[in-house]
């Protein structure tokens, strides 16, 4: 199989453009076109829908792309092997993220990282809503959860501890619950689509989950930050992660509530990324860049 039309292909399929991934390996658009057919014709499939307004992806390239970019790390690593790698990591790398976590400690050091690797470009889907990382034709993407895929593999970022909190003015106007029986009459925000987190306490102090029964769901969301802002407004408790109100319960803005209580799913933010024999070499610093920064320690427990 001719590894420069896959390498031409990939690229395509990221620009969704055929005359500017030739133009970046340096081909004429009618070499990249006639490349690419052949390609198609080798595999006796057409891997790209072209029309005069646009290209996408077929549904048959759409299945071929995780391949053809295991292919292409393949290549590279076997040029490394023999020496023959650049030193200069490039291409363009596209990263998967809360949009949350990303506002707070992903985009602060981008600067940092796109200056000590200039030949890596970035494209970054961030968003609460978890995003198929092998439909969407990611390289990496973090998630705070254990990946449950097998044709998926992580690395740990960081622990994620999950308190429960509100704001001083909320707690005075309705008082402070002392165990977790009082959330019942208590205004909650919860993030939509999430599962009950099992409440554990040390000594006799019974286990329980959140939200408790009965209570009021006041505000059912799928951002973090809209969440965190409204609990700092004084709209009720809400269970969030200690790296996105590490700030608020250092100023005051945001209290813990049931303190003595911990969440009991062992919680951890992890970098994953699709599973093959080698990682490629922008994925590989994109990683070490990420747990250098963030991660070791966690900047919320510094």
């Amino acid at each position: 199989m001719d590894t420069e039309g896959v390498r031409l292909f990939v690229m395509a399929a990221n620009l969704l453009n055929i005359s500017a991934a030739g133009r970046q390996l340096g081909l004429a658009p009618a070499v990249a076109s006639a490349r690419l057919a052949k390609l198609e014709e080798q595999l006796g499939a057409d891997l790209l829908h072209r029309s005069t307004r646009k290209v996408s992806l077929s549904l048959e390239g759409a299945e071929f792309l995780p391949f053809a970019q295991e292919i292409l790390a393949q290549e590279d690593a076997a040029h490394a092997a023999m020496g023959h790698c650049s030193a200069e990591v490039s291409g363009t790398l596209r990263f998967a993220a809360s949009s949350t976590f990303a506002q707070l400690f992903v985009a602060p050091v981008l600067p940092e990282f796109l200056e000590r690797y200039p030949a890596i470009n970035l494209e970054l889907r961030l968003s609460d809503t978890q995003t198929n990382l092998i439909e969407g034709g990611f390289d990496l993407a973090l998630r705070n959860f254990a990946i449950e895929e097998s044709n998926l593999r992580a690395r740990k970022l960081a622990d994620d501890e999950r308190i429960l909190c509100a704001s001083p003015q909320y707690l005075k106007k309705q008082g402070t619950p002392q165990t977790p029986d009082d959330l019942s009459t208590h205004q909650l925000l919860v993030y939509m689509g999430g599962a009950p987190r099992k409440l554990t306490a040390h000594g006799d102090m019974p286990s329980c989950t959140f939200p408790v029964a009965g209570a009021h769901k006041r505000i059912v969301c799928d951002d973090g930050t809209s969440m965190r802002i409204a609990t700092k407004a004084g709209v009720g408790i809400s269970m969030n992660s200690r790296w996105s109100i590490y700030q608020d319960l250092a100023d005051g803005s945001l209290v813990r509530v049931l303190p003595e209580y911990t969440v009991d799913d062992h919680s951890a933010i992890w970098l994953v990324y699709p599973k093959s024999n080698v990682l490629t070499a922008k994925v590989r610093v994109f990683i070490d860049f990420l747990i250098e920064k963030i991660g070791n320690p966690p900047v919320w427990q510094a």
